[in-house]
């Protein structure tokens, strides 16, 4: 890795850590309803959102109402943008006169964006219009993102309380969620962004001559697409979404211009998630906690991007035989701009962050680099995560730690004062155990079936490892890719879709059920035999049972892969 590449690296971690206290602080007292005097020209957006959808802020919800009201405002949210993507072709705002997108692809779409996992089997230029991608992909990053903190935070509530029969309002935590949170940091990265060179408008694209001072006569033209991008832009970063405007994402141009803002966009990736933890330890009353698990989370992030910045900083071993330069790294499907080790960051901040972003293609990554987004993603997406969603896949864990641990001492194991039972223990098994399932399940069919094997363009193990990469993708709700995958098939927008679906509210429902029958129970007091769970020690632990179950995805696979090996092949 070049000294470069090291204070690259070193930037993005340093402004990570010293945003996420502020940021998670600030969280906390936004939910817990007391938001600082500085975000009071905001309450007035979030009464009126209250009385035009008739919520009573003060009333709250058991769990299984929380969980009917999620949903239900997903299901709409999946009605609404499959039937915008069907029709935007009658609709305004089309300059380029787009026409319907396809059945099987606006319901992959529909549910990707719905879930946070933001895959795109499209050319986001090429095939939504303008209004399709503010009024629908967009917007769905906005409420996508705020779902995923609300169940979070109905689960921190869990912890909290004691003997309580309720665990908050959805929709009031959804609310507080995009007007206090995503809303103002978006409008101001947004604004950083288009003073970079990101594209912010609704004018129709245009046509430029190409610059050759060496050619005679008329110069060719190249049609540019344009649109508001900076916009979608800051939201599908800092609400971990992905799905770009344009089909390169964050390797064009006009999304993702400067080493500036490279930099913010990495750095939007990574401060939710991370501030997330700050906002736990501050609710549940132990600030320790919360730094505890962030610790665990950044160990695993800063030894797999290790992997992934020395692997692509060496360069592709199999040119050095044929005397091609490595100095540079590999750099193969990256962004000249950026360089191999800033390409390396970018895909293990996206792929720890369940955001499918991409301003290097994935695909062309070293084995070893490749390794390390694929286990990211397999270890369950709680390495930072999605914003809610990889802190409530980490307490999980944590969870299991503490059972694993009671067992060994023979103790009732607790966590933060609560008991962990049996009931806990099957949610949490439950929410850890689907999307593994999902992931070899959706890659034994995608292998197994001839709609599968006809999308697969690299056959061989490679190929294998491009079906295996975009199972783990969709079912870890992260939306990034290997490429190489003709993904954009009936079959793989249903089979991608419904590996979504599992992989969001498989987990979603059992981490409520899991806050519900906390919030029920009483808190114990520590004594002699208690684990204490805001030490290094714990944190260790924590990453050992992350790895531990995360091998249930990725062994399974490398054992699967020479068994399906031959169907792979060319014939």
């Amino acid at each position: 890795m070049t000294g470069d590449g090291l204070l690259h690296v070193g930037l993005s971690l340093a402004a990570l850590g010293l945003c996420a206290r502020p940021l998670g602080l600030y969280m906390a007292r936004v939910y817990d309803g007391r938001p600082p005097r500085a975000a009071a020209l905001l309450a007035p957006i979030e009464r009126l959102t209250y009385r035009l959808c008739g919520v009573d802020p003060r009333s709250e919800m058991d769990w299984r109402g929380y969980a009917r009201a999620l949903l239900a405002f997903s299901f709409v949210g999946v009605v609404v943008v499959y039937a915008l993507q069907r029709v935007q072709g009658v609709l305004p705002l089309n300059p380029e006169r787009l026409p319907g997108v396809s059945p099987d692809s606006s319901f992959n779409t529909a549910v990707s964006f719905v879930t946070n996992t933001n895959w795109q089997g499209y050319g986001g230029e090429s095939t939504m219009s303008d209004l399709t991608q503010a009024a629908a992909l967009t917007v769905q990053n906005f409420a996508s993102a705020a779902a995923g903190m609300a169940v979070l935070v109905a689960l921190i509530r869990g912890f909290a309380r004691q003997s309580a029969g309720t665990i908050g309002n959805f929709w009031v935590d959804l609310t507080r969620g995009v007007v206090y949170i995503l809303l103002p940091l978006s409008t101001v990265l947004a604004l950083a962004l288009v003073s970079q060179g990101v594209v912010q408008t609704f004018e129709p694209y245009r046509e430029v001559a190409l610059v050759d001072p060496t050619a005679g006569g008329d110069l060719p033209t190249r049609r540019i697409a344009l649109g508001p991008a900076a916009s979608q832009v800051a939201i599908k970063q800092l609400g971990t979404n992905g799905g770009g405007f344009f089909n390169a994402n964050s390797a064009h141009p006009l999304e993702n211009p400067t080493p500036l803002s490279n930099f913010l966009q990495v750095l939007a990736i990574l401060v939710i998630p991370a501030a997330l933890c700050v906002t736990f330890g501050e609710m549940v009353g132990d600030r320790r906690q919360g730094w505890t698990v962030l610790a665990a989370m950044t160990a695993v992030f800063v030894a797999m991007l290790a992997l992934a910045a020395v692997s692509e900083g060496r360069g592709n071993p199999a040119l050095a035989g044929l005397g091609a330069e490595l100095s540079a790294g590999n750099m193969e499907g990256k962004e000249v701009r950026f360089g191999a080790v800033g390409s390396a960051l970018w895909a293990t901040a996206t792929t720890a962050a369940s955001n499918g972003s991409v301003n290097a293609m994935h695909d062309s990554f070293t084995p070893l680099g490749g390794l390390a987004a694929m286990w990211l993603m397999q270890l369950g997406e709680v390495i930072f995560g999605g914003v809610g969603s990889g802190l409530y896949g980490m307490l999980a864990f944590a969870l299991v730690a503490v059972f694993l641990a009671g067992l060994m001492v023979g103790r009732t194991p607790e966590y933060l004062g609560k008991k962990v039972g049996a009931f806990e223990m099957k949610m949490a098994s439950l929410a850890i155990l689907l999307p593994c399932a999902t992931v070899l399940l959706g890659t034994a069919a995608a292998v197994a079936a001839p709609a599968g094997r006809a999308g697969v363009f690299n056959p061989g193990p490679h190929g294998f490892s491009e079906v295996l990469y975009a199972l783990s993708s969709a079912s870890n709700n992260n939306g990034s890719a290997f490429a190489g995958l003709g993904a954009n098939t009936p079959f793989y927008n249903g089979l991608l879709g419904l590996a979504m679906l599992v992989g969001r509210f498989g987990v979603m429902i059992p981490i409520l059920a899991i806050a519900g029958s906390l919030a029920a129970g009483k808190r114990t007091p520590a004594g002699p035999g208690t684990l204490p769970t805001h030490t290094p020690l714990f944190a260790t632990m924590l990453v050992a049972v992350v790895v531990v179950v995360g091998a249930l995805s990725f062994f399974p696979a490398l054992a699967l892969g020479p068994i399906v090996e031959h169907l792979m092949l060319p014939a």
